[in-house]
């Protein structure tokens, strides 16, 4: 019976059973991680700041310091750096409010007679009948709003929650990453366990890459915009500048996003002119970031291509919101580096993009190599 079937249907019915298992096992995978993005994202969020960190750690425990104090070390020292960039900001959010809301009415006026004799030509009436509509339009839905602020309730119990599972799973990333990655490597089959651990290396040290590159190009950019917010005198220039830091982790829409809010700052506070060189400067830090910092910090290491950064983004929003996009990128890179490196072999990796000091052998604890046994 089997003979009586074209090669062509019976090729395209194998293929079509092996695309339906493939895709249902993504299917269960992004179920797994929705349903366990509690656990998941705080695990990511400590893996991300451990490379970031680890070489800290590391550079501790070579002069002598034991490992439990170095971790300790590390972990508090960048606590508290964190703890005292938020007082900065905060403090300025306290010190600029002020400012602002004195100029907001101002600004608001401002673009309220441009609409009127700008380009858009509104008439009086039409712009306060689109304020009566927007108002109309938050009373109608009361409900939806008090329901969304019992939420954020809840949110922030989880928030907590995470940023306690955070520095736990941080603590002992910085302090026994390389014994807890050899035991999840003593879990394959011993014939395959040093390619394994090549792999899993290589990813490490492309994602230490990516943290340290992706953290010198957002510094720079939030620097150079802060300048420049400065010298046009925009309100609240350091927690914008906060905020452009931190969106810069977010390749592509990160850095439009954050800058976009600055803009609308600038036009709220000083008018549309001032927005506008916003807008301008913004634009040309975004060039220089792509153009030159990008290439330059972070090179063949981490390349991976637009459409993958933009669908890595959208599945990182669509699973897990803002920190999905924030992790989806340097995931996706290393799980590339992995790839190549099982695929083409442990040599191969020379030629794939990844950074040019990895090491194709990669080191046991105690400096020997991952050994097989026959």
């Amino acid at each position: 019976m089997e003979e009586n079937v074209p090669l062509g249907v019976r090729s395209a019915a194998a293929w079509s059973w092996r695309l339906l298992v493939i895709l249902g096992a993504v299917a269960v995978l992004f179920y797994l991680v929705a349903r366990l993005e509690l656990v998941l994202i705080p695990v990511s969020i400590a893996l991300l700041l451990a490379a970031l960190l680890q070489p800290a750690a590391m550079w501790l425990r070579r002069h002598g310091m034991n490992r439990s104090l170095a971790a300790a070390i590390v972990l508090f020292g960048g606590i508290g750096v964190v703890a005292g960039v938020l007082a900065l900001v905060v403090n300025a959010i306290a010190g600029g409010f002020g400012d602002l809301s004195d100029s907001v009415e101002g600004g608001i006026d401002q673009v309220r007679d441009w609409l009127v004799t700008g380009p858009m030509n509104l008439s009086q009436q039409q712009i306060d009948d689109a304020a009566d509509s927007a108002a109309q339009t938050f009373l109608d839905n009361r409900d939806t709003f008090t329901a969304g602020a019992l939420a954020t309730a809840t949110t922030l119990g989880h928030i907590v929650t995470g940023f306690l599972l955070v520095l736990f799973v941080l603590f002992f990333f910085l302090r026994d990453g390389r014994v807890l990655w050899l035991w999840m490597v003593g879990l394959f089959p011993q014939a395959v366990r040093q390619d394994i651990d090549g792999a899993g290396l290589n990813a490490w040290k492309t994602l230490i890459s990516y943290v340290r590159g992706t953290s010198l190009v957002a510094f720079v950019d939030a620097v150079s915009i802060c300048i420049g917010l400065l010298v046009l005198r925009v309100p609240l220039a350091l927690p914008l500048t906060a905020l452009i830091f931190l969106g810069a982790f977010i390749p592509i829409v990160g850095s439009f996003l954050s800058g976009l809010i600055a803009v609308m700052v600038a036009l709220v506070a000083n008018g549309p002119i001032n927005a506008l060189l916003v807008l301008g400067l913004c634009i040309l830090v975004m060039q220089i970031e792509g153009h030159l910092l990008q290439p330059l910090l972070l090179g063949r290491a981490v390349k991976v291509h637009p459409v993958a950064v933009i669908l890595a983004i959208a599945a990182g929003l669509l699973v897990a919101g803002i920190v999905g996009a924030l992790i989806s990128v340097p995931l996706v890179a290393s799980l590339n580096v992995a790839a190549i490196y099982l695929l083409r072999g442990r040599y191969a990796v020379e030629q794939a993009p990844v950074a040019s000091d990895i090491d194709p052998s990669p080191p046991a604890p105690d400096g020997e190599p991952v050994k097989q046994e026959s």
